[in-house]
């Protein structure tokens, strides 16, 4: 099981706030989600007595620092830094969970203006896909390691239409540049076998898994592109190092983090 969070955006034109279009997939083995489930909802309790933040209030780290009056009021009336704190608070909870892994695609809009948001969008979720695919082939997740394993993708409020329409293309025909031996590269044909179902759309406020995924997508967006805050406190160091125990190594050859840089 797949949770999927978006951070920056997929304009192109100079107009855009942003350089990168960044995503992030919470995976958890079903067989897993039970524990993982229990360890979310323990921070939450513990949330609610150091800090009076209540189970049913949405944790939006973006929002928590840039944004505060969209935030419940029991976050509101927090002080910035302390809002901070949580954010480090639930990604430590997060780098506690032993059967986790964080996969990370960026994609770097300058050095491909000529391409489409949509473009940029499909490019990105297509990376996403074939990760978390190749992964479970290769067996690299923790948890159970069942030949027949399956996977499917849960989103916060994405185009479900178009990310289904991308699956279903990606079932169909996956062409995909492989690296030889000799160091050339050959077009191979290899459709997407192992997701099941469409996209399924989560209400970020009814899922704390949306939630934790959204915490590391907003700290690995601060880890590409940080703000001034993020980086006058030193957070946007939180990625590569409270995160670190839980991010898919193995997702890129290139990167020690395992980053997939697009």
């Amino acid at each position: 099981m797949m949770y999927v969070d978006e951070s920056g955006d997929t304009g192109t034109s100079e107009a855009s706030p942003t350089r990168y279009f960044c995503l992030t997939g919470l995976v958890v083995h079903e067989l897993r989600w039970t524990e993982t489930m229990r360890s979310l909802l323990q921070f939450r309790h513990w949330l609610k007595t150091e800090y009076r933040v209540y189970l049913d209030d949405e944790l939006h780290a973006g929002d928590m620092i840039n944004k505060p009056r969209r935030c419940p009021a029991s976050l509101q009336s927090l002080r910035k830094h302390e809002r901070l704190a949580i954010v480090r608070h639930h990604a430590d909870q997060l780098a506690r969970i032993p059967d986790i892994r964080l996969i990370n695609v960026v994609f770097d809009k300058r050095q491909s203006r000529e391409l489409t948001a949509d473009e940029v969008f499909r490019r990105a979720w297509y990376a996403l896909f074939q990760r978390f695919e190749n992964t479970m082939l290769r067996r690299n997740f923790p948890g159970s390691s069942n030949e027949q394993e399956r996977g499917i993708v849960f989103t916060d409020q994405t185009d479900a239409q178009v990310l289904k329409r991308h699956l279903e293309h990606m079932r169909v025909r996956n062409p995909l540049f492989i690296r030889k031996n000799s160091g050339s590269y050959t077009t191979v044909d290899e459709p997407i076998r192992l997701l099941i179902e469409d996209p399924v759309s989560r209400d970020s406020k009814h899922s704390y898994f949306i939630q934790a995924v959204d915490c590391a997508a907003f700290l690995f967006k601060q880890h590409i592109e940080p703000n001034s805050f993020m980086k006058k406190h030193g957070a946007n160091a939180y990625f590569r190092t409270r995160l670190k125990p839980v991010l898919c190594l193995a997702a890129s050859r290139t990167n020690d983090l395992g980053i997939v840089h697009l």
